[in-house]
This record gives C-alpha cells, structure tokens and sequence, in this order.
C-alpha cells in the first residue's frame, strides 16, 4: 500500500479526493488536512507515515509550494504532488525549485491522478503534459525578490503608504518598485500588474 496524505482547506475538494483515492487497492489516505502549515506535523504523527503529500497550491497557514519546501526540509520520505485549480507556469517552476515531485491540475481524470501518486512514490516527476508544454514558451518571472514583494503586499488594494509599512520600506522606495512592476508587466497601472502577476504564477 501507498500511504498519502491530502492537504486542501476546501471540504468538498478534499473529501472528494479521499474517497477517488481511497478506492485504489493499492493506496490509502492516512491523514487529511486543510491548513500547509499542519502539513509536516501530520506527516509525523501519521501511522503509517504518508509516502505522498498532495497538496493544494492556495492554503491558509502557506500554501502547498511552501508546504512542499517544508517537507524536502523535514526529511521525512514524503515526496509532494501539487495537485491544483491554478494550472499556471510560474507555479509549476516555483513548485518544482520547492521540491515537488510532481504538478496536476484538479480536472485530472481520477485513474491518470492514482497512476501519478504511483509514479511520485517510486521516485519519479509527474507533470500536467499541457501545463509542461506551455511552460516552455512562457518567460520566467522578471520581477526582483523585492518586486516580488512589494506587487504581494499590494494584491488587497492597499495604499503605498499601507504596502511601505508591510515591507519596511519607504512610499518613494515602494513607488519605485511599483513603477519598475508595470513596466515590466506592461500593464497600465498596479492593479492590473498585481493581476499579471497573479494569473501568471509569480506570486
């Protein structure tokens, strides 16, 4: 048997993947979480201990690609699957740089996501074939660390004021990096920078 874990904070999601999975003669589902901070520990405290994590990209407590870095860390044998709605490039590289073994997206027929927990356990890397053939033709991400998160701090509408107290760093400084951001993204303001951001993956 392979033992996995699902890590998703939406109900219906979650417990839909325990019950496709839990069918599988050769898996079982030894715990469950909603949170990607609750992820680790619930690896430990497992019995037996998850050989895979499948975890969702957006969580509370950090989502399933910091999850999927905290599991290489912890050293425990899991390897990690995302398996997400948001089947974008920049997630599918800053999943993998994490550590995940593999990238699915959740309209996934039930038998190709069974055969990809099989293929993760065994040491292999599993990614959604389209999503893989897009990320060869889209650019990596242009934004600085710092542009990064400053266009993270800006995603709720707050002011440069707001955005220069969350970083630490000053209004001017902060519309620099703004400034650097739409011109990068080629958007017309900020907000639709932060949303070419967003549906790119970059954040």
């Amino acid at each position: 048997m392979i033992p996995i874990l699902i890590a998703d904070d939406q109900h219906l999601v979650r417990g839909a993947l325990v019950a496709l999975l839990g069918i599988e003669r050769d898996i079982e589902v030894v715990a469950e979480c909603g949170r990607g901070d609750e992820v680790v520990p619930a690896v430990r405290l497992a019995d037996p201990r998850p050989r895979v994590a499948l975890l969702d990209i957006e969580m509370p407590g950090g989502g399933g690609i910091e999850a999927a870095a905290a599991l290489r860390e912890a050293n425990l044998g899991c390897r990690s699957l995302i398996v997400t709605t948001f089947g974008r490039p920049g997630y599918l590289r800053q999943a993998l740089a994490a550590g995940a073994s593999g990238f699915l997206v959740k309209d996934t027929p039930p038998e190709q996501l069974a055969e990809a927990v099989r293929r993760v356990e065994g040491g292999l890397r599993v990614v959604d074939p389209a999503l893989a053939e897009e990320s060869l033709f889209t650019p990596d991400c242009p934004l600085t660390p710092r542009e990064l998160e400053v266009t993270r701090a800006a995603r709720d509408g707050a002011s440069v004021r707001e955005i220069a107290a969350r970083v630490y760093l000053s209004p001017g400084t902060v519309r620099n990096h703004l400034s650097a951001v739409i011109g990068k993204t080629g958007a017309a303001n900020r907000h639709a920078a932060v949303r070419h951001a967003e549906e790119a993956g970059w954040l």
